[in-house]
């Protein structure tokens, strides 16, 4: 059987949707399982050996939908559900399974602050999508894969952090996402453990200004290295401290320990840090923190974000002090 997964964007969105991937590969001997994404988001399947073609969507999608056309899919599993994805499914006329967004209950929660969102992870509502075909969540978490030339030279990592980092991830697809970059340099100031500060060339500014605070224990690879480099950076750290972002779901694919903090955005959407059920059942503790502003009248102001806070006072990430974030990173290494 020949199948059509679909996700064109962000990096997490993507990331979480490795389990459907690999569950439906491993499970469903005869399955070819073919992916569409954007092509800028290539490096996050390249070396994943449950997929055996990629697709890619840029500005023709008229085109895109010929070639897929040809190839003549049994089903397509559709992980976006937004007008592109329609247009693609319509065009193919093959049986679909589409991933149920909950625009109502997200609609409710942001405009209202009425929490019917289910308890349950994005992940398992994925999942739901090829339930049909006998296919279950074997609880092996995400997925990321490294070719070897995407693994960061030791020549390139400062010498002081080879026994050991700290990965801060600073960037969001949103501003109001990001923790405040004055909290990020207090922490820095206090923290006594190497640090690294990950992010891509739009987050360069910032890393420069957090390792200028001190240069041997701070470390700035913003912008410095590829996708896949900065995910070996953050398989290698000792855990990462991050914001509601793509790196943070990187992290839990590499079963490393997440402080994630928690801006506009809640939990509650269900993509908070996943590592799936036989890595928990594992563990004695949850691998992972939720530091947020619980019972804030205005949050959650947006289910993806602003570029600024609309009530102008960054309350949901001004309110989370340095020092809860600072206890939860000494206790995580074992301090």
């Amino acid at each position: 059987m020949k199948f059509l997964i679909i996700r064109f964007s962000s990096i997490g969105d993507i990331v979480l949707t490795t389990p459907v991937v690999r569950c439906l590969k491993k499970q469903l001997v005869t399955a070819e399982v073919h992916y569409l994404t954007k092509k800028s988001f290539e490096k996050i399947f390249e070396a994943n050996p449950y997929i055996d073609k990629m697709h890619y969507m840029d500005e023709n999608l008229d085109a895109l939908i010929s070639t897929l056309k040809q190839e003549d899919f049994d089903y397509v599993i559709d992980l976006h559900n937004n007008l592109r994805t329609i247009k693609v499914k319509r065009a193919l006329q093959k049986k679909t399974f589409s991933f149920v967004k909950l625009n109502l209950q997200k609609w409710l929660l942001t405009t209202f602050k009425i929490n019917k969102m289910p308890d349950v992870h994005i992940v398992d509502r994925y999942m739901k999508t090829v339930e049909s075909f006998g296919i279950e969540n074997d609880g092996a978490g995400l997925d990321y894969f490294i070719l070897p030339k995407d693994a960061v030279p030791e020549n390139d990592i400062p010498t002081s952090h080879l026994a050991g980092y700290i990965g801060i991830v600073t960037g969001a697809a949103h501003n109001t996402k990001k923790y405040p970059l004055h909290k990020l340099a207090a922490f820095c100031k206090s923290i006594e453990h190497p640090v690294i500060i990950l992010g891509g060339k739009e987050d360069a500014e910032t890393g420069k200004q957090l390792s200028a605070i001190d240069p041997y224990k701070i470390y700035n690879a913003c912008g410095k290295f590829n996708l896949n480099e900065s995910a070996d950076l953050v398989r290698r750290a000792k855990m990462i401290i991050s914001n509601d972002t793509g790196l943070m779901h990187i992290a839990a694919a590499f079963k490393r320990p997440v402080i994630s903090i928690w801006g506009n955005t809640v939990p509650s959407f269900g993509m908070y840090p996943y590592y799936g059920a036989n890595f928990l059942s594992r563990q004695q503790n949850i691998p992972y923190d939720i530091l947020q502003v619980a019972n804030l009248s205005c949050r959650p102001c947006s289910k993806i974000g602003y570029n600024k806070c609309p009530k102008r006072h960054f309350k949901c990430m001004e309110q989370i002090a340095v020092e809860d974030v600072l206890q939860k990173t000494n206790a995580r290494l074992g301090r």
